[in-house]
């Protein structure tokens, strides 16, 4: 997605229009533009979605959005950091009170696979642009993923610590972990047309028990 910047009419002509411009920026926070982009791609989708619509909805000048964000790829790339980063933070709170750290990892990853696959934005991106989620499988990690082996690198850890969870190449069970919990949200829906979400999820939290029991 290439997006020319704009220059607003008389810009060029005043230092005063730019220094207005830049306090502009300065007093606009980037969730503003980021809740802005989302209702944009929930609305359109991902690669319909444009710099100057997303300034429309934020009720801003382009400008301002020009000034912040490159491109909007990399608006685009923020949404999605923070959006699904902030979803599997909150997921994290179903593993409070587990009586180990096995049990907690279970916990977590199954609520992450739930709140994933019934995320409204999630689901737009599988729906409407889902060849934009093909990069992040076959060629590389996104910030989301590498958060989430943040996440998970410091759980196993402590269930290697507590003696709940199977020592291992740390950085190997970690990736194995997130592929496993990846599938799982990626496949969710058209793998529960004809199958019961509840037993699937169940053989799920048997795979990863059973992975990582000591």
């Amino acid at each position: 997605m290439d997006v020319k910047r704009h220059v607003e009419p008389g810009e060029h002509s005043s230092g005063l229009a730019d220094t207005r411009s830049r306090q502009t920026s300065a007093r606009v926070a980037d969730d503003v533009l980021l809740d802005a982009a989302r209702q944009c791609v929930l609305a359109v989708g991902v690669r319909r979605t444009t710099l100057a619509e997303i300034a429309r909805t934020a009720q801003i000048s382009r400008m301002t959005v020009y000034r912040r964000f490159p491109d909007v790829r990399s608006v685009l790339a923020a949404l999605m950091t923070r959006e699904f980063s902030g979803l599997l933070q909150r997921a994290g709170q179903a593993g409070d009170g587990a009586p180990h750290t096995r049990e907690r990892i279970v916990r977590v990853a199954v609520a992450s696979i739930s709140a994933l696959s019934a995320d409204p934005l999630f689901r737009t991106l599988l729906d409407v642009d889902p060849e934009l989620v093909v990069p992040y499988i076959v060629k590389r990690l996104g910030g989301t993923q590498k958060f989430s082996e943040q996440v998970l690198r410091s759980l196993l850890e402590a269930g290697h610590r507590d003696g709940s969870v199977r020592r291992a190449d740390l950085p190997a069970q970690v990736r194995s972990i997130l592929l496993v919990v990846q599938s799982f949200a990626f496949s969710l829906r058209p793998a529960t047309a004809d199958l019961d979400e509840a037993a699937l999820l169940a053989e799920f939290r048997h795979l990863v028990d059973a992975a990582l029991r000591p």
